[in-house]
Order: C-alpha cells, then structure tokens, then sequence
C-alpha cells in the first residue's frame, strides 16, 4: 500500500536526520546515501515519487519557512546578483545542458533535451545552506545562496513548462514563451502581495496564537494551488507572501513568534528528511525504465550532462561576480568586491534536490499524437544522476573547500556587538518608559518605589548582559536583579521591542539581530504572562 510506505519513509527519515545531527554528519547526504543502499535491497520497490506530492505538498512549506526566515532588506540590496543566479543562471543551465544533451542521447528531440535542461537547472540551497551555517560562512553569502533557492524554482519550472509544452506539441508560437514567462512572474506576484497582505490583516484581527499558525500552516498550500489556477508562478507566489508576513512578524504577538518559530522549524526538519531519502529510494524505479538502453550510451550521456551542469555554474557565476564590476562604475562603488574564494564557494553550492526529480517524473509517457515521449527513460535516469551526482560530490567535498580556502566571516562577532549596541538604546527607552509611568502615577508608596528600584537595576542588568559577552568586568557589569513588578516590566518590554524595530528599520542591525533580540523579549515576556 502506497500510503503505508510513504508513511514508513517519513518515519525512518525523521530517525535518520535524528541520528544525523547527533554525530554531526550532513543530513542530507546520510539520507541519501541510506536511501540508495535501501533501494539496493530485495523486496524495497513501489515507493515511487509522485510530482504531485513534492509540488503541492513538500515545496510550498519549504518555501514559506525560508521565505519568513529570509531578510527582505538583504535580498533588496542584493537583488543584482541574486537575479543573476535566480533568474540568469537557471535559463543558460537549461540552454547548455540541452544542446549537450540533444548530442548526446540520439533519442532526445530538441525540445526534449531543453526539458531536461530545465529540469536540472535549479539548485537545492538546502544542504548547501546548512554547511555553510555549521561551518560559519560569511552572510553575504548565505544571503546569495538562499535567495537563489527561493526564486529559481520558479524560473526553472516556468522553462520547463515551455519546453515540455514544444516536447509534447502544445506550443503555438515563438510569442508563447514569453507570455508564459511573464504571466507567471506577473501573476505569481500579485498573488503572493495580495495573499500575504490579507493573511497578516486576518491574523492581526483574529489576535489569537493557536488560530494564527493554523493559518500560517495552510498558507503556502492555498497560494500555490491559487497561483497555478490562474496560470503564475506558485513560487513566486508563497516567496512573495512570506517574505510579507516575515517583514511584518514584528506586529504579531509574542505567543505568536514563539510559536510559529517553534511549528516551523520542526515542519521543515520534517519535509526535508522526507524529501532527501526519498530521492535515494528513486533508484529501482529509474533503473527499471531503463531495459535495452545501451549502457555506453548512457555513460557518456551521463558524465557529460553532470559535468555541463557543474562547468556551467562554476563559469556563469565567476563571470557574473567579475565583469560586470568592469563594466559599471556603480556596481564597484556601491557593491563589496567579492574574493575568489568566496565567488568559488558560491559556484560549488549546486547542489540538486528533489524538486528535479519530481519534473522529471512528471513528464508524459506519450505526446499529443500518441508516440511515445522522446526518450523519457533517458531524461529520468540523467535528471537522478544529476541529483546524486551532485548531493554527493558538492555535499561531501563543500565542507573541506571551505576550510582549505578559509572562507569564514566574522558575522557572530559582529552581530553582539550590533546587538548591545542595540541594547543599550533600547534599556534607556524602556528606563524612560519606567520614569513616564511612575511620574504619571505619582507613586509615593514604597512598594512601587521598591519595585521600580528593582526594575531599574533589572534593566541595567539587561543592559549589561550583552557587553558582558565581549568581555565586560563584573565591576562593571554588577550584581543580578531580585525580583520584578509584572505590569511595569510588560511595558518597559514594549518599549524595548519598538526600539529594536526602529534599529532594524534605520539599517542599524540586519533581521538575524532583530529576531535574536525579539526572541529573548518574547521568552521573558512568556514567563511573565504565564497566567
């Protein structure tokens, strides 16, 4: 039974990611390699990607948790270059690896080959994004990478639509690539700004946590579903929406952050595992397809298409961080020179993932007139080698180039100094919103006197606290506070939070600070409002 499988194969991946991150080891790459050794067994078989499940299923909550994690004002002045791999990158993948393709496999037709070339072109930042985090890459790069794994999806599967449309004789004019482009730029868009407009409207109404991720939870489902109704890009669609509701998170609740951050971490800890063993568990279905197919044929084809795809990113994105800069006077003034290592760690971070396979598998056995689909069996088992070829080889070797080229930046360093800076501004706000209150009240009681004491000397603690971490005596720092009054505290927090806000909003810190800051606010101010 299908479903009993696939419930099987959540499960074991859960495990497996578990075991994974016990000992350090790259959980995708462990869940691929045990799912190929898996497929390896007698009697595994029947578990066979179905696109529709990777499409409407696993990618739109994919996307949404890296939209809402993903800074808007990051990928706003990083849009030059983020297009260039998004958008640029994936359509001249799509060109070469068709032409090498269309030679190599006597099978492929031309619009065939281009199928394949699409199919292949998009990247999977996800296990490339999760060395790097482990192994302290810059965020400039962290940046790049993971606006690239947001957009080129939606370009890769809008060249793919086009392509396979020729394949299949669908396609009236030299007119219907372009529309179909920009319908689903265009559509996608407006779906996305309208949709997560009105979520953080309904949500800021219903101002009730557990209703609030419920909503969030089938978010991404209905505004990919809605986007492809209307022929537009689901993906830009559920980027768009999340990268709203994520600017916006700051109006939400606390019980609403803490709860959201919690739900989807655990959601996409889930789908990932899921996604990355099932790709390894494709092997004997791929194989199967593959009888009286020359095994020579497909050796060559297959080296030379793994190797297009690697040559082609390695090329485009040397060329695109270098000569562009000789050509524009702007872009050297306003945009930081990249080092070669750097621009080389970007290149090698191609790694392909599961959205691949699933176009892959939904290409047609046959065509409108009823042939066959020109060479299917090929094009699967050149998308899988493509897929494994490069999770293995970029997986296993991306850690080792980044420590020989020594490409770390000085990022958590600077973050606590951004962030007691920070601090420091916002505990003179909430000690002004302390003296306000208490001017108001005219409090002559010592109770409240007491309890403003404490909570100033609680503030100038949390002042203390961030400095404290880089190096702060404790002369200076002094003793921890006693007890706290829970009204005057909530408030004091409030004006905390807008300070941060206001940092983040005049580029003081960048959103990874804001949202560490706004955590240790949200936890407190849990503790306080228990009852």
């Amino acid at each position: 039974m299908v479903s009993a499988s696939l419930l099987a194969v959540l499960v074991v991946s859960v495990l497996l990611a578990g075991i994974a991150r016990r000992y350090d080891v790259s959980g995708p790459l462990a869940l691929v390699v045990a799912g190929l050794l898996a497929g390896l067994i007698p009697g595994v078989d029947g578990i066979a990607l179905q696109p529709d499940l990777v499409l409407f299923v696993i990618l739109p909550p994919l996307l949404w948790s890296a939209g809402l994690e993903s800074s808007y004002v990051a990928l706003r002045q990083n849009t030059r270059r983020i297009g260039l791999l998004a958008v640029g990158l994936p359509l001249v993948t799509t060109f070469a690896v068709g032409i090498v393709a269309f030679h190599t496999v006597p099978e492929l037709t031309i619009a065939a080959a281009l199928t394949l070339g699409a199919i292949v072109a998009p990247p999977d930042a996800v296990s490339a994004a999760a060395i790097g985090r482990r192994l302290g890459l810059p965020r400039q790069i962290m940046t790049l990478l993971g606006g690239e794994s947001l957009l080129n999806d939606a370009t890769a599967l809008t060249a793919y639509r086009v392509a396979l449309a020729a394949a299949i004789g669908t396609a009236a004019s030299w007119g219907t690539p372009i529309l179909t482009f920009a319908l689903a730029a265009v559509g996608g868009t407006v779906v996305g700004w309208v949709a997560g407009s009105l979520i953080v409207w309904v949500r800021t109404w219903l101002a009730d946590p557990l209703v609030e991720s419920a909503i969030g939870l089938v978010a991404p489902f209905f505004i990919y579903l809605l986007a492809e109704e209307v022929h537009g890009s689901g993906v830009i669609a559920v980027v768009v929406a999340a990268l709203i509701l994520g600017q916006r998170n700051t109006r939400a609740s606390y019980a609403t952050r803490l709860q959201d951050n919690a739900v989807w971490r655990t959601l996409q800890f889930v789908l990932e595992s899921f996604a990355f063993l099932l790709i390894g568990l494709q092997l004997p279905t791929v194989v199967a397809e593959l009888k009286g197919i020359s095994a020579e044929t497909l050796a060559i084809a297959s080296a030379a298409v793994l190797a297009t795809v690697i040559v082609v990113r390695i090329v485009w994105v040397f060329a695109m961080s270098f000569i562009p800069r000789k050509l524009s006077r702007r872009i050297r003034e306003n945009e930081e020179k990249p080092t070669a290592a750097q621009v080389f760690i970007v290149a090698w971070a191609g790694m392909r993932g599961v959205v691949s396979l699933a176009a892959a598998f939904a290409v047609p056995l046959t065509t409108l007139s009823g042939a066959p689909f020109p060479g299917r069996p090929q094009l699967v088992f050149l998308t899988f080698v493509v897929v494994v070829g490069t999770l293995l080889l970029h997986g296993l070797t991306l850690p080792w180039i980044i420590k020989v080229l020594d490409v770390q930046g000085d990022d958590a360093h600077q973050d606590a100094l951004d962030e007691a800076a920070a601090q420091t501004k916002a505990a003179q706000a909430a000690a002004a919103r302390l003296d306000e209150i208490m001017a108001a009240q005219r409090a002559d009681s010592d109770v409240h006197q007491r309890a403003a004491s404490i909570l100033r000397h609680w503030n100038d603690r949390r002042s203390n606290a961030a400095w404290e971490q880089l190096g702060r005596s404790d002369d200076e720092i002094g003793e921890g506070p006693a007890a706290a009054f829970k009204r005057l505290r909530l408030e004091m927090l409030k004006a905390e939070r807008a300070s941060f806000v206001s940092e983040r909003d005049a580029g003081r810190i960048n959103d990874e600070v804001l949202r560490s800051a706004l955590r240790g606010l949200d936890l407190e101010e849990a503790t306080l409002d228990r009852d």
